[in-house]
């Protein structure tokens, strides 16, 4: 059955607040922390979606090409509001990012030889991974009760961090094995 928007009910947000939100979002969130912070805003906050609806946006956004967090942005956005809402979830993640991204390169360009700048930058990169932990440990909760789900991710984990294996030749294997093993589980 294909994914359906929930448009249709009474406490979907409108098109101008779903821009305005991942705005904020965009604006206020470093690295891989924005979808912690997107779970936060969508799931725990405000219950547009549940956790695993949530959950799932993400891996689905992790499997496509592309930016993961304006992949999820989509995602969100259409789930909330069908295309309309795909569409301006998009904008309010990239546009008012990208403006700001400009006017900081050329702050950066003049202030980087300060010396408490870079200290600020490694404060930013460690808050950006606390973020991406927080993220990564809620998906992982949602496996642990399945053993062949959590030997999957272990294996994963290991192939990329400790044995280095190019990520497309592990990402070529572990898909389909997954999707697979999702499908069995999912049909009994």
């Amino acid at each position: 059955m294909p994914l359906q928007p929930n448009e249709n009910t009474p406490d979907s947000p409108s098109l101008w607040l779903l821009f305005w939100i991942f705005t904020r979002i965009a604006l206020t969130s470093f690295g891989g922390g924005v979808s912690g912070w997107m779970m936060r805003d969508f799931v725990l906050k405000r219950a547009w979606l549940t956790r695993d609806e949530f959950l799932s946006g993400v891996a689905l956004s992790q499997a496509l090409p592309g930016l993961n967090v304006v992949n999820l942005a989509i995602w969100v956005g259409y789930r909330l509001r069908g295309g309309a809402g795909a569409f301006w979830s998009a904008l309010g993640m990239v546009v008012p990012a990208l403006l700001l991204i400009l006017v900081l390169a050329q702050l950066y360009s003049t202030v980087q030889a300060i010396s408490w700048v870079p200290v600020l930058m490694a404060g930013i990169a460690a808050a950006a991974t606390g973020l991406s932990l927080e993220m990564g440990v809620h998906a992982a909760k949602r496996v642990m009760p399945d053993k062949v789900g959590l030997l999957l991710m272990a294996m994963v984990f290991a192939a990329i961090y400790v044995w280095q294996i190019n990520l497309i030749v592990v990402i070529v294997i572990a898909a389909p094995l997954s999707v697979w093993y999702a499908y069995y589980t999912l049909e009994d």
